[in-house]
């Protein structure tokens, strides 16, 4: 008997997908509607919750996992997965800060948490390793909320002139564009195998097997051609002939992960997967690296922010609290609960302020460093190795490198080594 063949449009995967169903990631065609149906771990999980039983490790993964998932929204051709890291901040954020703007004692409860949650979080995902798009939204968020709430609440009041609302504005607009250039490429190193190709995101993209979207190694990696036909036990085999026969430098810039050599101060992010031209450091804020590329766009965004953050502070502060200074409004300010208005703007205000000492404090870091010809990398790896030695209450760390620049060259030519 001839064999039947199967129809492809009985095939899920080549049947065309309409806006609300999707592929899961066990292969199989799934519907949003369908996004509480069928979760046994889920079940577990709850019924060990209910009977007061500790929820393992595993399955509170896997939970996460499948909520990663199926969280997606009505989209051309199927739906697309929405990244979870990006909805806390969208929800908790107007949420923490008006609530906090009921009462002062409750404004120094949720502007002291919020900092620590956030710190939590960083040290939770920088210990594991993973990607998180969580402080970026948070970043983006915080200044589209502020500036909406400037429109809404301080603006009516008559005080803002349209010159200093256009100012703010054009702050605005150019600390997008700034973070829109500082989140290109900062320098990523090519394969020899991959050719000439510039390395897009496309490349750098894969599924692993969870189904979560993690930035590894180029794609000329696993291509055909020099290095990449053999097996990784060949791969540790050459390395290793290579490493035996070269100097201690060769040595110490091969990268076994990437198979190329690093030139001088590049690194491998193992965060991003792939190896960065004069890595400084892997930047949660903008979900990237911050390299030879982006380290001046970088701090061109940081520059920028700090100006109009504080011009920003200024203004609500001068509507809200008139008849008194900046510095003296920020810590009295009497009556300013007494409308829901001004106690919002004032709560705006201080978590404006909490968020711009944050970014002034990496700026303050960020140019001492330049200063130094170090780059944020090495001063974390000699204080790991013991071999620098802080300075000026640890703003200041002596790695022992013997710098390029010397005091005496002009900024401009500190500036290009950027």
């Amino acid at each position: 008997m001839k064999p039947v063949k199967k129809n492809k449009a009985e095939d899920p995967e080549l049947e065309p997908l309409c806006c609300c169903e999707y592929i899961d990631r066990n292969g199989e065609k799934n519907h949003v509607a369908a996004c509480l149906c069928d979760c046994q771990d889920l079940d577990e999980g709850c019924d060990r919750w209910i009977t007061c039983k500790s929820v393992q490790p595993e399955t509170c993964e896997r939970i996460m996992d499948t909520i990663s998932d199926r969280l997606r929204v009505p989209w051309l051709r199927g739906a697309k997965k929405v990244n979870i890291s990006i909805i806390p901040p969208l929800v908790l954020l107007p949420v923490f800060l008006r609530v906090a703007s009921w009462h002062f004692l409750l404004g120094a409860v949720v502007l002291t948490s919020l900092p620590v949650l956030a710190l939590w979080y960083y040290y939770l995902t920088h210990r594991r390793k993973e990607q998180t798009l969580f402080f970026l939204s948070l970043g983006l968020f915080s200044l589209g909320y502020m500036y909406y709430v400037f429109l809404q609440e301080v603006v009516p009041k008559g005080h803002v002139r349209p010159t200093q609302l256009a100012l703010l504005t054009c702050g605005l607009l150019l600390i997008l564009l700034a973070l829109y250039r500082a989140k290109k490429n900062p320098g990523y190193l090519r394969n020899p195998a991959s050719g000439d190709r510039s390395v897009s995101s496309s490349q750098m993209e894969c599924l692993n097997p969870k189904g979560q979207e993690k930035t590894k190694g180029f794609l000329g990696a696993e291509s055909s051609g020099g290095l990449n036909n053999r097996t990784p036990k060949d791969d540790l085999k050459g390395s290793s002939r290579m490493l035996a026969g070269s100097p201690a430098k060769v040595k110490e810039d091969w990268c076994a992960k990437c198979q190329l050599v690093r030139p001088a101060r590049a690194w491998h992010c193992r965060i991003c997967g792939i190896c960065v031209r004069r890595m400084d450091h892997h930047c949660v804020w903008i979900n990237s690296c911050v390299g030879e590329s982006n380290h001046q766009a970088f701090i061109l965004a940081l520059s920028i922010f700090l100006l109009t953050s504080v011009y920003g502070i200024a203004l609500t502060l001068d509507t809200i609290c008139r008849d008194r200074s900046v510095f003296t409004a920020l810590f009295y300010c009497p009556g300013v609960y007494a409308t829901y208005s001004s106690a919002l703007s004032f709560t705006c205000v201080w978590y404006s302020v909490i968020i711009t000492a944050g970014m002034a404090y990496i700026f303050l870091i960020q140019l001492i460093n330049i200063s130094y010809n170090v780059t944020e990398r090495e001063v974390q790896q000699a204080l790991r190795q013991k071999t620098g030695r802080r300075l000026l209450c640890g703003l200041i760390v002596d790695t022992g490198i013997n710098v390029f620049l010397s005091f005496h060259d002009s900024p401009g030519k500190v500036l290009a080594h950027l």
